[in-house]
């Protein structure tokens, strides 16, 4: 009665594509609010935000990521967020 499923070879494709290119967005986004919030780069108290709110972005992205289809269309997701986010990124620092 009880059937055994197998572990899908997309289970680790996306958790890889969760694990790398989550963790480059988070730091991206990161990046982005570091440079384009309040006060600026510099803002005093903006230092500790910055460090602690990568973790829940990463979290987030690795958590969802199983929603996707296949392994490949998250990589190719999480591929284009991570660039759109850069491209963000080098616009708000120039």
């Amino acid at each position: 009665m009880q059937e055994k499923t197998k572990i899908q070879a997309d289970w680790w494709s996306k958790s890889l594509s969760g694990a790398i290119l989550g963790f480059t967005l988070a730091i991206l986004l990161s990046g982005i609010f570091a440079w384009a919030g309040y006060g600026g780069i510099d803002a005093p108290a903006k230092v500790q935000f910055n460090m602690w709110i990568i973790s829940p972005i990463w979290l987030l992205v690795l958590s969802f990521v199983y929603l996707f289809q296949s392994g490949k269309s998250a990589f190719f997701w999480l591929l284009a967020c991570n660039i759109i986010a850069w491209l963000i990124l080098s616009w708000v620092k120039h």
